[in-house]
């Protein structure tokens, strides 16, 4: 682990980068901004750097936000992540290999290196730490942390009370990450279990897709509550399988994130999938929508993944039929509510 834990002075001097400049990328960067680090934010957009340094406002993805005169975007990779002490990632889940590569040679070598972003990549089935792992080869396992909880970018810039769970192999690491986020609207918990804490955050978003489309047409509390019940049983028997924790499921990262995106207009999966309960096609959806809903991507992932580990997955794997080969929602549904039947409780 860490030779000490930094000192009030230390954490005082640390120096912060943050990779991707989306809603959620804007809305941390802004927290820690707030706090009083100096920020570089990097955006992959020309006129979210323009809009930031003229206005104050990220315009195109977290309008009508004030940001803080600490945080500095750039539109140069490199001047981001040079001479950090800490690296917060945050891009879409399917760019991430491609941004963190770039970023490899000028990482320094004992950075943290935090990853924000929820997702599994579809030809390894590696979550977001897997990938950064791979992409920055030279850091030693246990710098690398992920941040999840139900958090939606929009009302933790305005300061809602919002908790969430910090996950590293090494506590001592999780718990430098914790001090540096924590704020009165903002409440981190530490875990060790990044692999629990990971799949919580990605396979939710299907779940979410789920919950949508029971929405779309018009099925009811009974039906949505059902799902949401049952996708936690999916989440945790995929989560078991890999080796994580089964409380992490009960917990922030998983329920707590799982509830928010099944139940919440501001969730761009659950709207995705209330569109496809009303009958669009997947494409035109995806064709008017400024931001990536990352359950779309995944679903083509937790569907592989679960069959390549042999875990029963029925919800998830009919959102990948509805999704990518055109089942009707209205049968998925009855497939799902006319299966074997079933004691509630599988083994743990």
């Amino acid at each position: 682990g860490i030779s000490k834990m930094p000192d009030a002075q230390d954490f005082e001097n640390l120096k912060v980068g943050v990779v991707g400049a989306g809603s959620w990328g804007t809305a941390l960067a802004n927290l820690l901004a707030l706090k009083g680090y100096p920020i570089d934010l990097w955006a992959y957009e020309q006129e979210v750097k323009d809009s930031i340094d003229s206005q104050r406002e990220n315009r195109l993805f977290l309008p009508d936000i004030k940001l803080s005169p600490n945080l500095r975007p750039t539109n140069d990779l490199a001047a981001a992540v040079s001479g950090k002490d800490l690296v917060l990632v945050v891009v879409p889940s399917h760019v991430l290999r491609e941004t963190s590569a770039k970023t490899a040679a000028y990482i320094s070598k004992s950075a943290i290196i935090v990853s924000a972003s929820k997702g599994i990549e579809n030809k390894t089935h590696l979550t977001m730490t897997g990938v950064l792992k791979e992409t920055l080869p030279g850091l030693p396992e246990d710098r690398f942390a992920v941040l999840s909880g139900p958090s939606f970018a929009r009302e933790v810039a305005r300061m809602y009370p919002t908790a969430v769970t910090v996950a590293s192999r090494d506590l001592e690491v999780a718990g430098i990450i914790q001090r540096v986020f924590a704020t009165p609207y903002f409440r981190v918990y530490t875990n060790d279990d990044v692999i629990g804490v990971e799949l919580g955050g990605s396979v939710k978003n299907v779940i979410a897709i789920a919950a949508g489309i029971i929405d779309g047409l018009g099925l009811g509390y009974n039906t949505r509550a059902a799902l949401i019940t049952r996708g936690q049983t999916e989440i945790r028997r995929l989560g078991v399988a890999l080796g994580a924790n089964p409380r992490t499921f009960t917990g922030l990262a998983g329920i707590g994130d799982l509830i928010l995106t099944c139940t919440a207009e501001l969730s761009r999966n659950y709207t995705v999938g209330i569109k496809i309960g009303k009958g669009m096609k997947l494409d035109d959806i995806l064709s008017e929508m400024r931001m990536v809903a990352e359950g779309v991507k995944n679903a083509r992932s937790v569907y592989n993944l679960s069959r390549n580990v042999g875990v029963e997955m029925p919800i998830s794997h009919e959102i990948y039929y509805i999704l990518y080969e055109d089942l009707p929602p209205k049968e998925a549904v009855y497939r799902l509510m006319t299966r074997e039947l079933k004691h509630e409780l599988d083994d743990e």
